[in-house]
């Protein structure tokens, strides 16, 4: 081969190769070393709280999946603002992002607190939920915090046990052990137990053991074994009456500054969606996990627990239906709710009667006590 014919090839074979890694790196996937974005997130809970280990488990699951490219840091009740002050912060950029209840709103559109107080027409925690995803509750609710000026995008998860009565200097044996009595809870509850005839005091998770102890009020709810407990309920009253329809079907929501969701790119935002998700699975696990095992211990540490009497469950339902009239004559967004919870419930609820079976009967089958 002659020596111009070695020279065109050798320049052939060299733009070939330039040609070939220029298709490769066309061809190979653009990997972008992003910013990380960071979000401020407070939660309405104590740090000992296992509310405030539901929100740093959510940020957990979407910084794992987000693989450094959001990172999200949640504050304790108080950091950065008081607890009930949560929704303002976050619409006003002052915080990023934040955990708590739809019923700490209450005060700003009394619809608020149809997500959380009351019997939900039948419904438990979880259809609760469904009617909000797949019933038209998410939309209501986007129209309620447009109406209110609220600039923020809602998540609702993590379906709540039904909470107890309360904890009480002594069993409530009836409807008229209740009048009087300096009692705290939220949302809707405050007007069921108003009508009841107690004094309400709505306070914040973190002031109510502290309350108690210093006789400011007679008795309070908050949720469930595990909060309850490490709250230090126990270490102020040794009597807990289990079962409730004043807060029966509550769930938590996560919020966050709508500019600072709507500036993530469409992946971050699939993230937060099905981190969500996950949230709420793994919360409902937990709960149980953890409620049954501290609701043990209390009753180990001396703690008595009785069934709410049938009478008072009866008596909130006929309460609820006064608080309810009241409160859709003036609020046109409260018969809105209502309205949807009714007609969803009224379906999902005959299904969920006809096709799930007695449970108590297996339970009792195995673990009740044996005659003869």
């Amino acid at each position: 081969m002659s020596s111009t014919a070695t020279t065109q090839r050798r320049r052939f074979l060299k733009r070939a190769a330039t040609a070939a890694g220029a298709a490769g790196a066309l061809a190979a996937p653009m990997i972008a070393s992003a910013q990380t974005v960071s979000l401020r997130f407070q939660s309405t809970w104590p740090t000992k709280d296992i509310f405030h280990e539901y929100a740093n488990d959510f940020a957990k699951k979407v910084n794992d999946m987000a693989g450094g490219r959001l990172k999200i840091e949640v504050l304790p009740a108080g950091a950065v603002v008081p607890a009930f002050q949560l929704l303002e912060a976050v619409n006003k950029g002052t915080l990023d992002g934040g955990h708590g209840v739809v019923a700490y709103h209450y005060g700003k559109n009394t619809a608020l607190a149809l997500w959380g107080s009351g019997p939900a027409f039948g419904m438990d925690p979880n259809m609760v939920l469904a009617w909000h995803n797949y019933g038209g509750g998410k939309a209501l609710l986007e129209e309620i915090y447009k109406a209110i000026n609220m600039d923020v995008v809602s998540y609702l998860y993590g379906p709540m046990p039904t909470q107890p009565l309360g904890w009480f200097k002594k069993p409530i044996a009836k409807v008229e052990d209740l009048k009087g009595l300096k009692y705290r809870t939220v949302g809707l509850s405050v007007d069921i137990f108003t009508e009841m005839g107690a004094s309400v005091n709505p306070l914040p998770g973190g002031e109510i053991v502290p309350a108690l102890d210093r006789g400011l009020i007679d008795a309070a709810e908050f949720n469930n074994a595990s909060s309850d407990r490490a709250l230090g309920f126990p270490d102020v009253s040794k009597t807990c009456m289990l079962q409730s329809f004043h807060q029966s079907g509550e769930q938590f929501e996560i919020l966050f500054n709508k500019p600072k969701y709507n500036a993530l790119p469409a992946e971050l935002k699939s993230i937060i969606d099905y981190a969500v998700q996950a949230a709420s699975a793994d919360m409902s696990w937990k709960a149980i996990d953890r409620n049954t095992k501290d609701y043990e211990e209390m009753k180990k540490a001396g703690v008595k627990f009785y069934k709410t009497p049938d009478a008072i469950l009866r008596a909130q339902l006929e309460v609820w239906d006064k608080v309810i009239a009241k409160k859709s004559a003036e609020n046109p967004h409260f018969q809105k709710v209502l309205d949807s919870q009714k007609a969803f419930a009224q379906h999902a609820g005959q299904w969920q009667s006809d096709y799930m079976v007695d449970f108590k009967m297996a339970y009792n089958h195995y673990f009740g006590k044996k005659k003869g």
